[in-house]
């Protein structure tokens, strides 16, 4: 239940990292160096929340979750997750919103994960 309750904030924590990011995304060459500063630190603050936050669900909270439902419950969860996100987002409104943000991460140039790969 300790897991739960620090994934769950951390959730509300993200959703407002998110918020400050998106109102400082606009990075026209008419932004201000504080304005900057701040996008710059609240993509820094999600990435440090965010990469340990999916690999405590991936490798505790999931496995857990999948030993304490059936099977049918899990395929019924999934369902109902599939409705929530054609009300939110529209028909096939996942893949839209992949696409919304493989244009953001072109914009700011960290599309291509090939970068990433340390060089030795």
């Amino acid at each position: 239940m300790d897991l739960v309750k620090v994934l769950r904030t951390q959730h509300q924590a993200g959703r407002r990292v998110t918020d400050i990011t998106l109102r400082f995304a606009d990075v026209g060459s008419s932004k201000k160096d504080s304005e900057r500063a701040q996008l710059i630190s609240s993509i820094q603050q999600f990435i440090r929340m965010y990469n340990p936050h999916e690999a405590r669900e991936d490798t505790v909270l999931f496995p857990a979750f999948r030993k304490i439902v059936s099977a049918h419950e899990f395929d019924s969860l999934g369902e109902d997750f599939e409705k929530k996100e054609n009300e939110l987002f529209g028909e096939d409104g996942f893949e839209k919103v992949v696409d919304q943000v493989a244009g953001i991460e072109k914009r700011f140039g960290i599309y291509e994960l090939a970068q990433f790969t340390p060089r030795f």
